[in-house]
């Protein structure tokens, strides 16, 4: 018997998969459990259709990202943060404060998309990497200055 499986199921497939198997497995433990329903010609269609869609947005996604990755390289961003007089910054600089600089200039970047390679713990310039997606180059420049009351 066909059916298309709903959940991933160890030793059958995974979600979405058109899979052949015997007729007591597909009644009694696969349907009856809800982890696959019956593969007919109108589902098989249905998941098809709905499998372009998805493939067609992850296209869009990718070219919306590729884009926005050669828009922001080689920006510069200014971070603030409390400093000592030989420019040691107290903390250090993280990736949630290079995203909120980055917002602030209309890129909206998560955090956990920005790698810093080691940490910012001085005023100065460092240029700091951003994985949008794989294969697109991303690197800023990031700015560090030293403020001695609380930055805004």
């Amino acid at each position: 018997m066909r059916v298309i499986l709903i959940q991933d199921v160890k030793g059958t497939g995974k979600k979405g998969d058109v899979v052949d198997v015997s007729d007591g497995f597909a009644r009694n433990m696969l349907i009856k459990k809800n982890l696959a329903k019956p593969a007919t010609a109108v589902e098989v269609n249905s998941l098809k259709i709905k499998k372009e869609a998805e493939e067609f947005h992850k296209r869009e996604e990718e070219k919306r990202l590729t884009a926005l990755a050669r828009e922001i390289h080689g920006k510069k961003v200014v971070c603030q943060a409390f400093a000592g007089a030989n420019g040691k910054i107290f903390g250090a600089i993280t990736g949630q404060e290079i995203a909120s600089a980055l917002g602030k200039l209309g890129y909206e970047i998560d955090k956990k998309k920005i790698v810093v390679s080691e940490p910012i713990k001085s005023t100065g310039v460092y240029e700091v990497d951003i994985k949008l997606i794989s294969g697109i180059p991303c690197r800023i420049k990031v700015e560090v200055e030293g403020v001695s009351k609380k930055p805004q």
